[in-house]
């Protein structure tokens, strides 16, 4: 039978919307290769519905055979979710967060409740768009003052003074410093060079206080050793009255020589305070939004930058377009995008079906020495490659492995990035916070070397790992893996899952679009009563242990094949370059080339020995919201960094370290450290955070009335911002790629589904890793 022809059956079988409509369609030759990733021959939701039969009609359901949705049972009333179009859901992302659509006739409380949450979205959806628009307007009748730099000549012989009379009502001066300068002291006190900033204003007369007295500020800034090396040091002094701050810079050098520094100054309407508490307001409105699904995390994720980018406006801090361009990470967004393009194009080749195989020998039906396996495997990975490369890969294999095993691919995800997350941790090029601390200058002058700092971390993770698979073990005692019905039934319902979505997506913007979208709607039709009639004939669920892998085994070997070899040796070849690649970057200084640049190459490569005619296909496969809510979230968090939330926290931290006595200074601050990076890490990107916190904890190490060895401290912060990522969905890049495509499989899994096992391992790994440092740095002394 030939695609029109089955076009034609299904239409005649299933009414449509309009009959002139339906004719309209016969021209186009209806087939499952169309441009959308979900109709390719290689998807794995769709293979086992095409392979035996490469174009088939299908046969409507007799209506006596046909069970109502009362007597369907709860695990398939569980399953069915309001997918249908128009409906009032958080998007069409196709998330765990859609609403039940099973509901009996005849039910005025039922009724009642859905006319009360139909009332209560429209609301949700009112205030967002009166709290977008408000700051939309906010943001536009705020211009952009921009930063008036001058050029300084500071050398010891003089001193350079300006005088600021503007101050208007404003709250808080920020001076901006720009040069050869580092934000913290240098390892030899006896040989530093810095720069001295007085801040210097009248206070205003009080009831006490006839004369009003005169009060200074001290900035030091040390100057970095490497004067190619140049960074902007930004510092908020609060405006005491309204009278003229007097800025004088002196300078002490080793040689009478004159340094170049550029200086900018520009006023804030809010102080710290203040600004901190906006921040912390607006990261939890975001993650109410996460949270509960209001909306989709992305869209969340851009609201939130528009309020803090508003807030800014407000508070006289507007940044620029092409600075707020600059926060995004490009390196990660491009290592993102180029793996994504190299890992579409490998799953054309049936390679990942292959390994689901494989993997269901190894594990000779067993399932949990299968997912011990895998997330050994992850973990060790991780500890080489970066975690959104480890995930990447291990998603698509992961999925197909649990589909053919009739496991829910949710859970297993969730353990696998978890552990993902887990050894990262252990090497210096696991994970992006150690990657930020080997890096700095200054701590390798202290020796802080990568040898040193991977033969400290890989210890102590390894004790993380030792006792959080035990631990898994525990939280899924009372989990069931196995889906509640038949594997049948759960890939027919994720067909008539991918069908729906394929309807969805198609803007009726022409009358042949229209004909096609009203094809697949009665395509599902047709699904769901086949669906209906399955569930009638099928009752056994599928036992613990599958006592048939032998035939299971032949069967799938049978079935799940290498399609392509050609293009599966071109892409085990470009994709092992890559994969080297990244090795060699970490360790030859030679190869000028980062993360990104690699991935990005070996996509262009690929592309041009795959020949790939339908480019539209491999770019259907990108995770486009994945790459959007990065954007999105680095915006977000460079922004509450300039409200002073990220700095606020270290230095909050220093305070309560500086009033601990010094017998016990040590421990309290390696359990602070910890216990705060893994807070801040959870709920901030870790990056930013880590950034932030090395100065703070050099300066507090190198404070003679603190007196604190610098590698316990920076141990702990790698610790607690690579482990802390692990609280929440948001909190770790990995965590984020892996629910995007698992949305894209149709297995998205949500915030408190992740929250549920990844908090709770958070805690216990966080745990033993401070158990670990304490017992390593106070009672062995291993400083």
């Amino acid at each position: 039978m030939t695609g029109d022809d089955c076009g034609f059956a299904l239409m005649t079988s299933v009414p449509l919307l309009s009959s002139s409509r339906s004719h309209s369609v016969l021209p186009w030759n209806f087939s499952f290769r169309s441009k959308d990733p979900s109709f390719t021959e290689n998807t794995p939701l769709l293979r086992n519905s095409l392979q035996k039969k490469r174009l088939q009609c299908m046969t409507v359901c007799p209506p006596d055979t046909t069970m109502p949705e009362e007597s369907w049972g709860h695990s398939s009333a569980d399953w069915e979710q309001s997918h249908l179009l128009g409906s009032d859901g958080p998007g069409l992302s196709g998330s765990a967060s859609t609403e039940k659509a099973d509901l009996p006739d005849g039910a005025p409380g039922i009724f009642h409740f859905w006319t009360l949450r139909s009332c209560v979205r429209r609301l949700t959806v009112a205030s967002l768009f009166v709290l977008v628009v408000v700051c939309s307007i906010l943001f536009s009748l705020y211009p952009d003052q921009g930063k008036f730099w001058q050029l300084l000549a500071v050398s010891p012989l003089e001193s350079y003074s300006v005088n600021l009379t503007d101050t208007v009502d404003s709250t808080l001066l920020q001076v901006d410093l720009a040069g050869a300068l580092s934000a913290s002291r240098l390892s030899d006190p006896g040989r530093e060079e810095h720069i001295v900033v007085e801040v210097t204003q009248a206070d205003a007369p009080g009831p006490r206080q006839r004369r009003p007295q005169q009060v200074t500020y001290n900035w030091t800034v040390f100057l970095n050793p490497r004067r190619n090396e140049h960074f902007v040091i930004s510092r908020t002094f609060e405006i005491r009255s309204r009278e003229a701050i007097l800025i004088t810079i002196r300078a002490s050098f080793l040689q009478n020589q004159a340094i170049p520094v550029l200086m900018a100054h520009h006023y804030l309407g809010a102080d710290v305070e203040t600004q901190v508490i906006i921040a912390v307001t607006i990261l939890a409105g975001v993650y109410v939004l996460i949270i509960f699904e209001i909306i989709h995390r992305t869209l969340a994720a851009m609201l939130g930058s528009l309020v803090a980018l508003a807030v800014l406006a407000v508070i006289g801090d507007r940044p620029r377009l092409s600075h707020v361009v600059e926060w995004i990470d490009f390196e990660t967004l491009a290592l993102l995008f180029g793996m994504m393009i190299l890992v579409a194009i490998f799953s054309e080749t049936g390679f990942f079906d292959y390994c689901a195989v494989k993997a269901y020998w190894f594990s000779r039906g067993r399932v949990w020495p299968m997912i011990i396996l895998l997330c050994l495997i992850a973990a060790v990975l991780s500890a080489f490659l970066d975690n959104v490369t480890t995930m990447l890969l291990f998603t698509p294999v992961t999925i197909r492995l649990c589909e053919v095993l009739n496991l829910d691919p949710r859970q297993v995800l969730i353990a696998e990035v978890i552990f993902t997350n887990i050894g990262g941790a252990a090497t210096a090029i696991g994970d992006p916070p150690n990657v930020i601390i080997v890096s700095n200058q200054e701590l390798r002058k202290m020796g802080l070397d990568f040898a040193g700092f991977t033969a400290h971390m890989f210890v102590g993770i390894c004790l993380v790992l030792l006792v959080s698979f035990p631990f898994l073990r525990l939280l899924y005692w009372n989990k069931k893996l196995y889906n509640k019905e038949p594997s049948e039934i759960v890939e027919l319902k994720h067909e008539i899952h991918v069908w729906r979505l394929t309807a969805q997506r198609i803007s009726p913007a022409s009358r042949e679009e229209t004909a096609v979208r009203d094809l697949l709607l009665g395509k599902v039709q047709a699904l769901q009563q086949l669906l209906s009639w399955r569930l009638h004939t099928f009752h056994t669920l599928i036992s613990q242990e599958d006592k048939n892998w032998g035939a299971n085994i032949q069967e799938l070997q049978k079935k799940h094949r290498i399609s392509d070899r050609t293009l599966l040796a071109k892409s085990l070849m470009v994709l092992g370059v890559v994969i080297f690649m990244f090795f060699l970057n970490s360790f030859v200084p030679g190869i000028h080339l980062d993360l990104g640049w690699i991935a990005i190459m070996g996509a262009l490569w690929l592309l041009i020995l795959a020949d790939i005619h339908d480019f539209e296909i491999i770019l259907h496969r990108v995770e486009w919201a994945t790459l959007l809510f990065f954007a999105a979230l680095f915006v977000l968090m460079e922004a509450l960094a300039h409200l002073h939330l990220i700095e606020y926290v270290g230095e909050q931290t220093a305070l309560l370290i500086k009033m601990v006595p010094e017998e016990q200074r040590l421990a309290v601050a390696i359990v602070l450290v910890v216990w705060v990076s893994a807070t801040a890490s959870s709920l901030i990107d870790n990056i930013p955070f880590t950034a932030t916190m090395i100065p703070v904890l050099l300066n507090l190490s190198q404070d003679p009335e603190v007196s604190l060895p610098v590698h316990p401290l920076m141990y702990s912060l790698a610790l607690g911002a690579c482990l802390g990522g692990n609280g929440t969905l948001i909190g770790a890049s990995a965590n984020v790629v892996c629910a995007g495509i698992a949305e894209q499989h149709g297995y998205g899994f949500s915030f408190m589904e992740f929250f549920r096992l990844g908090f709770p391992l958070m805690v216990v790994s966080c745990t033993v890793g401070m158990c670990y440092l304490l017992v390593a740095h106070v009672v062995v002394g291993w400083n």
